[in-house]
């Protein structure tokens, strides 16, 4: 499963770790589905696989070098590096293309999520009842998820803790968003606030809970590839597709909440028509310009296809 990479193959790898952050920066895309498309998917979970009790051994009869191998580690560090800094980087973007442009925003999300369900389902060779049944379950169960309306708890260092144990595992499942969870939850304004302002005892509570959420769904994940490939793949389709109920691009909000800056922020919302968004929120449709970033995803899903394709030659 580990691959042998030069300097330029570590330089594309920081690249796509990039693209994976600046996809669990908004919440609906999911970075496991830029890793799916990267063609680097199945690596990422066999290498998070193997952190564990064999790894510990190792590190005591042969060294950190030897762990260092067995885990994978210069690909786990190089893509989360570049994980990493794009979330440093892009959530000050994100934010402004949320409050500024959401329609343009998730118009290009759309888009690219929506070539993804082909990206994924292209690795299906047979269609059967089973792939069929767990094709509808995805999309049944994204479909729910994302048509949950987001609660308000108290922010505990426990909930931060378990915040990041579940949006982790969501973050590394093509199609259901980790930021998403992490809105449910209401803690996606406090966290991406963290990493803005270098919260660093809230963002050690949150990595600690990604790091245990992240090294025991992974095993989870490794089994379902081993033991049921072509059925998993259906289901990532069916999260993919399921999860467009989320980032279609005209809502319409029904109920807001004030959060800690006495700002009034959307709570509840709904799809609606693009011909009907200007009359109900007094607000251009931009459907020329969203149409053109739907084009422009979905053209970038054949490029990104095209690069991993590459890259499993």
């Amino acid at each position: 499963m580990q691959e042998r990479r030069s300097l330029r193959d570590y330089i594309a790898l920081s690249g796509k770790g990039m693209m994976m952050g600046a996809a669990d920066a908004v919440p609906g895309v999911s970075g496991g589905t830029i890793a799916f498309m990267m063609g680097i998917y199945e690596e990422l979970i066999f290498s998070l696989k193997q952190f564990g009790p064999t790894a510990v051994l190792m590190l005591f009869r042969e060294g950190p070098v030897a762990v260092w191998k067995h885990v994978n580690g210069s690909f786990l560090l190089t893509l989360i590096s570049g994980i990493l800094f794009s979330l440093l980087t892009i959530s000050h973007v994100v934010l402004y293309w949320l409050a500024e442009y959401p329609e343009l925003l998730w118009s290009f999300f759309f888009g690219l999520i929506l070539a993804s369900v082909w990206s994924v389902c292209r690795h299906i060779d047979l269609w059967d009842r089973n792939t069929y049944t767990s094709f509808i379950v995805g999309v049944v169960t994204a479909y729910f998820v994302t048509s949950m309306s987001p609660t308000s708890l108290e922010v505990t260092p426990l909930f931060i803790f378990l915040s990041g144990m579940v949006a982790i595992c969501a973050m590394i499942l093509p199609g259901i968003s980790g930021s998403f969870i992490l809105l449910l939850l209401g803690m996606y304004a406090p966290i991406l606030m963290a990493i803005k302002n270098l919260e660093l005892v809230t963002l050690s509570l949150f990595v600690g809970g990604c790091i245990v959420g992240l090294l025991s769904f992974s095993r989870v994940l490794s089994w379902m590839f081993s033991s049921f490939k072509t059925t998993t793949f259906a289901l990532l389709g069916g999260f993919m597709l399921g999860s467009l109920n989320k980032v279609w691009p005209w809502k319409y909000t029904t109920a807001y909440t004030i959060n800690r800056h006495g700002e009034e922020i959307p709570l509840v919302q709904e799809n609606i028509s693009p011909f009907s968004f200007e009359s109900l929120t007094g607000e251009p449709a931009l459907l020329m310009y969203s149409l053109l970033l739907m084009i422009v995803g979905v053209l970038m899903v054949v490029v990104i296809e095209k690069m991993g394709r590459k890259s499993e030659v």
